[in-house]
């Protein structure tokens, strides 16, 4: 055998076991077959049409969702605007995801590491107080992101957390503490049914929604009727809509904090 033949040989065990490195850890991530039509939608900013509109028609199409919190200044005492905690416990009683939003709704860049921690505290001693169980996934107000955050968020047990960056999360490649989203803010109703199709080929597609309508924040609202089409459109093309904690069911996140590297 020559020198060069046992190069190829060499090279092409190295390949073969690069591979398999690369499989087993793409096993360890994912827990079991990411199916296409895999639809994660999550709420922010605990805005009043949470209770009158978009809870009730999730549940009449058995979808699921995640309602994130935060006590909004400077308006949060107008329920015009915003819901009463009472009104989020109902949701958790409804069956839907109540997750942390922090308490004042401050970019995670613009506090100290002690300070997120008192807000993620504080919505989480308020959801006991409501008999609402510990949010166990993240979303980053505006989301503006932090490598420090990253850090705390493990050591409270988080397991997921969401910020923008229109496009689909692929488990193999997403850290799980920086899951990017779409928005459906506007009437770029297009641009919404283009995002739910990419949920395909083992990525997933997680949507960002605020008010529906949102009366403190205008510029982020979506139309109800725009709203209602986006469900029919999920309902009639079968996909199976799901809350951020349920990426549980698909993802393992300590694996992947494990074996992916953050991209801010």
């Amino acid at each position: 055998m020559t020198i060069r033949q046992k190069r190829i040989i060499v090279l092409c065990l190295f390949a073969v076991s690069l591979l398999f490195c690369v499989s087993i850890g793409q096993a360890q991530i994912i827990k079991q077959e990411i199916p296409d039509r895999l639809v994660v939608l999550t709420f922010d900013d605990a805005v009043s049409t949470r209770a009158e509109v978009v809870a009730p028609l999730l549940d009449k199409y058995n979808f699921g969702g995640t309602f994130f919190v935060c006590e909004f200044p400077p308006d949060f005492d107008d329920k015009e605007k915003y819901m009463t905690w009472e009104q989020i416990a109902i949701l958790n009683e409804m069956g839907f995801e109540i997750g942390n939003h922090t308490t004042s709704h401050t970019h995670v860049d613009q506090m100290r590491e002690s300070e997120l921690v008192k807000e993620l505290i504080y919505i989480e001693k308020k959801g006991a107080q409501m008999e609402i169980p510990k949010p166990t996934t993240f979303a980053y107000p505006a989301y503006a992101t932090a490598p420090y955050a990253l850090d705390v968020l493990e050591k409270k047990k988080y397991t997921f957390a969401r910020v923008g960056g229109g496009r689909a999360y692929d488990p193999q490649k997403d850290h799980p503490y920086l899951i990017p989203s779409f928005s459906t803010t506007g009437t770029d109703t297009a641009r919404v049914i283009d995002a739910f199709q990419q949920a395909r080929d083992g990525k997933i597609v997680v949507m960002t929604i605020h008010g529906v309508p949102d009366y403190a924040h205008d510029w982020v609202t979506t139309p109800p009727g725009l709203f209602k089409y986006y469900l029919e459109y999920l309902d009639q093309h079968d996909y199976a809509v799901i809350a951020l904690e349920d990426l549980a069911e698909y993802v393992n996140p300590k694996e992947a904090r494990r074996l992916i590297k953050p991209n801010f």
